[in-house]
């Protein structure tokens, strides 16, 4: 592009936060009034930019201020009514500021009712979008009152939308409306709406009051009740809402929120967008699952997840044209594939993606991340290693943080139970075998946590070969254990290979998985058996049994051979000390005499117990990159059918909502969290539903991933330390629905002698009935009069120069009087 950029862009602090909204007019960018920052007319176009910290909120509530570093995107919105020139200037504007801004921003398009919930977060109490723009004069002033309808959709910030008329058809029972008159504003109540939209609404109609200078009355009324209104608030109701034009309401709503609806699919498809030739052409590249080294950073791509969103990443090396086109390439993609025109389009560069992004990816290495020990599935970031001299329980507690990156609530030093799944009851394990598993086999371990803070977790194991009855008994038998501490419990669904840290650690270097199933006392292996043991310290040490041949052993590893006449602990010149002891330990515990080797100085009696020489894998073990994810959370809902999951955005705890079911997907672990009021088919359904949010994960997703169950307001610190500051009373503060709904009620004032007024004379209102000449009025044939003209109230047509001439007051305190004096006056004045 040139250099050339708009002078109003020139006015970004450059270097600091902000938060910047720009409207476009005759074709023209203007500042937006930050007054006017979170209502948009669906008849104009916008441009907004964000510029905060990384990983902290962008908005209205950020002050400018410098910043190392800055995330930074732009948006531009379209409203539905927004004229064609209007959105291609916003398009090219957008374009141009990104350019002013080096092109490091993200770009998004947005369009009226498929707001991101990026977007969506930049303001904490919700967006309006209005009827009209620039061209139809919205901004003009006027003393005229027009009533208004809005719907008020969303749990968190909520989308008020003015609908196109007053009208029960643009109304259904699943929501929450509003009717704003100038003498009352009603709050209608869905019979099938929920709890936090109502919420939402009463306060939304709270700001809709304070805005109309605080005259209003805040009257609610419930779907199917409204003739139990006073006369008075139902007569108002009913002159702009006739009770008998009900039967124009839909039973539900039709309007989609932005819930993102993820089906399993494996569609998602690579595009290369390229103009070597001089010609941009777009080819498809593959078909998901898609890996980073697919992208190249000489050419620009096209990510085409369907419905769910059309992003465009733009190489380094991609020439200037790429950079330029993006955005309309995209869009033109969107046309040609049928995808509804409100399909998402982001556009990200390369090094600058957000983990939304990285999350289409089977794995995204940033470069220079820290690499770490590999994933043998103690997790990713987990604990590398735990140093029992240097390992502190109480830390865990005071820094959540910590306990949440190391994937430990406590050092497992509490009690534990651990039971064997047998024909659908638990059978308890004896102590001396607490820590053998074997993988035909089901386990549920129920673990009370020491020090500060106490939790109760329960486990329930799933080993590869066991039958699905003993399955489906371990997560029922699971729940049993749970309800007999009042639902106290978090409980986890491990399966066999996909323990995480903290179960590993309950068992002291013990843990330990053998083949097939136990000998006949259940809990024992049955020999000859290999295993191979992995881990330096008791706390992540485990043991599995590998084939008995030489093929499985590794230089890096211990082994002990169990044989028919002789058993041996086999010495890998790669191990260590304390892998050696640890397998010593598993031996002892299998009551087993081993004869140590070395590799390289085996004796022949261990080649014969194994079965022969054979090639085995010698090189030295390689750490493997790390792949981590950022946390995102997710609100689920299935009230459809279909599995919705509406990722929350820069969350707070202030995001776990009380009636939601919540994910919070960290990557190597899918936290499950039940609001106290959450549907119960939902908490049901919960882990099933998790694991097809796993399996709708563009990016390949292991589907044994491990599932923790965690109930509100029993949060170990595990998972508070995903969300900052932590604090325990935030929800015994919130008010529900029904509580704000009595105290407003309890606040609120009788009707206005305005509305009575109103009521009276059959809706026609002084401040927007058409004004006429005295001369005109006075005509006595009903017939000769304006078509405009209510005979019966002819005084509300006069100027208020003219109601001050020739009543000596006015239109207000002529309205206060009975109704005999104001008759007496009119007749006085010849308009009787």
């Amino acid at each position: 592009m040139s250099g050339s950029v708009d002078p109003i862009f020139k006015q970004i602090p450059k270097g600091s936060t902000c938060f910047l909204i720009w409207r476009i007019e005759k074709l023209q960018i203007v500042p937006l009034p930050r007054d006017q920052y979170a209502s948009f007319y669906n008849g104009d176009s916008y441009i907004i930019y964000s510029a905060s910290e990384p990983n902290q909120p962008g908005g209205m509530n950020v002050k400018e201020k410098p910043a190392r570093a800055l995330e930074q995107n732009i948006h531009f919105w379209l409203g539905s009514a927004t004229s064609t020139d209007e959105a291609g200037v916003a398009a090219y504007k957008t374009v141009e500021l990104d350019d002013f801004l080096g092109g490091a921003p993200i770009q998004h398009r947005e369009t009226e009712g498929a707001e991101s919930q990026r977007f969506r977060s930049y303001f904490p109490n919700g967006i309006r979008i209005l009827q009209g723009g620039v061209e139809s004069g919205f901004q003009h002033v006027s003393h005229v009152f027009i009533p208004k309808l809005f719907c008020v959709k969303g749990k968190r910030r909520p989308v008020v939308r003015q609908l196109p008329k007053v009208s029960w058809s643009n109304m259904n029972s699943g929501d929450a409306f509003l009717l704003q008159t100038k003498e009352a504003i009603f709050l209608w109540e869905g019979k099938t709406a929920n709890n936090l939209e109502k919420l939402q609404a009463a306060k939304v109609s709270q700001q809709l009051k304070a805005e109309s200078g605080a005259k209003s009355v805040i009257v609610f009324v419930k779907d199917g009740e409204e003739e139990q209104l006073q006369d008075i608030e139902k007569s108002l109701f009913e002159m702009y809402l006739p009770l008998k034009d009900r039967s124009q309401k839909k039973s539900a709503s039709d309007y989609s929120d932005d819930a993102v609806d993820r089906e399993v699919t494996h569609e998602i498809k690579l595009y290369r967008c390229s103009d070597d030739d001089g010609t941009l052409r777009v080819t498809e590249v593959k078909v998901g699952p898609l890996f980073q080294q697919d992208l190249n950073s000489g050419d620009s791509f096209i990510i085409d997840n369907g419905t769910r969103g059309i992003w465009v990443w733009i190489g380094k090396k991609a020439s200037p044209k790429e950079r330029i086109e993006a955005m309309r390439n995209a869009q033109g993609f969107i046309k040609k594939k049928g995808y509804p025109d409100h399909t998402q389009v982001t556009r990200v560069i390369d090094g600058g993606e957000p983990e939304s992004f990285k999350s289409l990816f089977s794995a995204w290495k940033v470069k220079n991340e820290t690499v770490g020990f590999g994933r043998q599935h103690s997790g990713g970031k987990g604990i590398a290693k735990i140093s029992q001299s240097s390992f502190d329980a109480t830390t865990l507690h005071e820094q959540p943080a910590l306990a949440a990156k190391m994937k430990m609530i406590d050092d497992a030093s509490g009690s534990k139970e651990v039971y064997k799944v047998h024909e659908f009851k638990l059978v308890e394990v004896p102590q001396q075998y607490q820590g053998s598993f074997f993988e035909h086999d089901c386990y549920v371990i129920k673990y009370s946590s020491s020090g500060p803070g106490e939790y109760i977790l329960v486990y329930f194991w799933l080993g590869l070969k066991a039958k699905n009855e003993d399955r489906g008994a371990a997560a029922l038998l699971a729940k049993e254990l749970d309800d007999e501490v009042g639902g106290r419990a978090v409980q986890i669904r491990i399966v066999q290979g996909k323990e995480p840290a903290h179960f590993i650690a309950l068992f002291r270097g013990e843990f330990t998985v053998y083949l097939g199933d136990a000998d006949d006392s259940g809990y024992e292996p049955v020999k000859p058996y290999l295993l191979q043991v992995r881990g330096n310290v008791p706390e992540e040490a485990r043991a599995f049994q590998v084939q008995r041949r030489a093929a499985s052993l590794n230089s890096n590893d211990v082994f002990v051979l169990v044989g028919d006449s002789a058993s041996f602990l086999w010495c890998g010149k790669g191990s260590t000390g304390d892998e050696r002891e640890i397998a010593k330990k598993i031996a002892a515990r299998d009551r087993v005499d081993c004869i140590t080797v070395y590799e390289g100085q085996e004796r022949e009696d261990f080649w014969s117990e194994i079965g022969g020489k054979e090639d085995y894998a010698s090189d030295k073990r390689l750490a493997s990159e790390s792949t981590q994810k950022d946390p995102r959370l997710f609100q689920c809902s299935n009230a459809t059918g279909i599995l919705r999951a509406e990722e929350i955005v820069n969350y707070s705890q202030g995001d776990l909502v009380e009636d939601d079911v919540m994910l919070l997907d960290i990557g190597d672990t899918i936290f499950l969290w039940f609001g106290k009021d959450s549907n119960k088919e939902e908490q049901q359904g919960a882990v099933l539903m998790s694991t097809k949010y796993l399996a709708s994960d563009p990016s390949g997703r292991d589907p044994d991933t491990p599932i923790l169950v965690i109930k509100q307001g029993m949060e170990p610190p595990t998972f508070t330390g995903f969300f900052g500051v932590w604090d325990r009373s935030l929800w015994s503060n919130n008010q529900t629905f029904e509580e704000l709904k009595a105290q407003m009620i309890g606040e609120q004032p009788i009707l206005s002698a305005s509305a009575i007024t109103l009521i009276q004379t059959n809706g026609v209102d002084f401040e927007s009935a058409k004004k006429h000449p005295i001369d005109v009025l006075s005509e006595k044939d009903q017939d000769k009069l304006p078509a405009d003209v209510n005979p019966s109230m002819k005084e509300v047509h006069l100027n208020e120069a003219d109601f001050q001439s020739i009543f000596k007051m006015d239109y207000q305190a002529f309205s206060e009087l009975p109704l005999w004096k104001k008759t007496q006056l009119k007749k006085n004045a010849g308009l009787f």
